[in-house]
């Protein structure tokens, strides 16, 4: 059994003789990276007017999706409307103080290799040629509705595209339906998100040094510690920090996010609120790990300050993150999108991964279900409902069998395994069944692709029009090992 990145979708169509067909310009902010679908990257907004390179294309319409959403549904939106997609840029957003964008973090070459055989994706929307006079063709905007299923974007949306020629499609993060009935859309997005997206070269470098430099001195874990001002306020648990940082983040939550009533008793009781640091280190010192365990942590400015890191270092200090590990220079590198990049790659490739907050965090998510992918590498995933109770009966000063209790709740997990999807687990956080397959299964639509798969497409997709025949795609007894991944995702 392996991951089957590479399925049938990828056989490019028979070409036949006709009119040209109509291709949608989609766009979309990547909210992940090799990801896709983080936040750490993708919680800005793409700038509408940054769009333009010419493209000759006559009597065409132009799908122009979300600012904000994962590039994975762009890319099968985009399929769903026989689309072409057009490139993003991240905007220069006052979270990350970044104007690095798409093209500065992901190697754009390869990502359009990678799916030429699925969708055409060009830099930008075309301008238009008319009676002489070269203009940009403008979109026309619409709204998803939340979880669209695929036929919205085959009726309504392509209705509107005919229509205009161009639409803009905002808001776009979960724009489109997550369990999808055709596999081949799915496995195009699992295309996306494992393969086709891949950070550029000296993201890949710096990821490598920090990796090799932590396992010079044995195995370690990395931790994504989602204890940060936006996700506290979207929350709503604000009771454990002064009045003046509660209402910091108030105004934090009413600028942002639509106004609810929230209890923080009850929020943290159905696992809502983040851990803190102090409760990650319990969690991991009830497990069994001490004080000799070497961690990388992957995070934003935490908020609450040095007091809620305090408890946490006394109990691990051997604590490292991008800024303290590495050549001299490396921070230089690594500030902004480029730093969470790292801190993915890092965080992808460690021994253990431990995502503490695992709600809306495109970030957590996607690196559970691109471990999984890539060798059920081992992921502990803190139930914060289970332990919810167990750590405020401890607040009262009630710890009889407060480890005990810590264990029995964390060893009832999967640790990154293998495991059939059962809802309401993610698609992000685990593609089984869709985007796996079998050296030798029984059912022929199981089977793996060949490791030369790319040789064999190209090899068909330059031929001549209205060709018959394609050449037959026979299945491999190679699986890949670790280390052939670990090579691959850095070098």
């Amino acid at each position: 059994m392996r991951r089957g990145g590479h399925g049938e979708a990828l056989l490019p169509p028979r070409r036949r003789r006709g009119p040209a067909r109509l291709w949608v310009a989609v766009v979309a902010l990547v909210a992940g990276t090799v990801w896709l679908c983080s936040s750490s990257l993708g919680l800005g907004l793409a700038r509408s007017s940054s769009y333009g390179v010419k493209i000759q294309m006559v009597g065409e319409h132009l799908l122009h999706p979300a600012p904000i959403g994962h590039i994975c549904n762009a890319v099968v939106a985009a399929r769903i409307m026989n689309a072409t997609l057009v490139l993003p840029e991240l905007d220069t957003n006052s979270f990350w103080h970044d104007e690095s964008g798409f093209i500065g973090i992901y190697d754009v070459p390869h990502f359009i290799k990678t799916l030429k055989y699925d969708v055409r994706i060009v830099m930008s929307i075309p301008e238009i040629t008319t009676n002489g006079k070269t203009k940009k063709l403008k979109a026309h905007q619409i709204r998803p509705p939340r979880d669209a299923p695929v036929t919205w974007y085959t009726t309504v949306a392509l209705e509107k595209m005919k229509k205009y020629g161009a639409i803009y499609l905002t808001p776009f993060s979960h724009r489109l339906a997550e369990d999808i009935d055709d596999p081949e859309l799915q496995r195009l997005r699992c295309r996306v998100n494992y393969h086709a997206l891949r950070f550029k070269p000296h993201i890949m470098k710096a990821s490598s040094e920090i990796v090799n430099k932590l396992r010079s001195e044995g195995h370690f874990m990395s931790i994504h510690l989602r204890f940060e001002m936006d996700m506290l306020a979207f929350a709503g648990c604000i009771d454990i920090f002064t009045p003046q940082e509660q209402k910091i983040l108030i105004k934090y939550r009413k600028e942002n996010f639509a106004e609810k009533e929230l209890v923080y008793r009850e929020r943290r009781l159905i696992g809502k609120c983040p851990l803190t640091p102090e409760e990650v280190g319990l969690i991991l010192r009830s497990m069994g790990f001490d004080n000799k365990t070497r961690i990388y942590l992957a995070s934003g400015e935490l908020f609450g300050g040095k007091r809620f890191m305090k408890p946490f270092k006394a109990l691990f200090p051997r604590l490292e993150n991008h800024s303290t590990v590495g050549p001299g220079k490396l921070e230089e590198n690594t500030r902004g999108l480029a730093g969470s990049a790292v801190d993915y790659m890092v965080c992808l490739l460690s021994d253990i991964f431990i995502p503490t907050y695992d709600g809306p965090s495109n970030f957590a998510n996607n690196l559970m279900g691109h471990r999984l992918y890539y060798g059920f590498r081992t992921t502990i995933t803190p139930n914060r409902k289970a332990l919810a109770p167990i750590f405020m009966d401890r607040e009262e000063g009630r710890t009889a069998r407060f480890e005990e209790r810590v264990r029995q709740v964390m060893f009832n997990t999967h640790f990154g395994g293998p495991h059939k999807r059962v809802h309401p687990e993610s698609f992000y956080t685990n593609s089984w069944p869709e985007c796996f397959c079998q050296t030798n299964p029984r059912n022929h639509a199981n089977k793996c692709p060949t490791d030369n798969i790319y040789e064999v497409l190209e090899s068909q997709f330059q031929s001549i029009e209205g060709e018959e025949d394609i050449e037959e795609v026979k299945p491999s007894n190679q699986t890949d090992s670790t280390s052939q991944i670990e090579e691959t995702m850095v070098k």
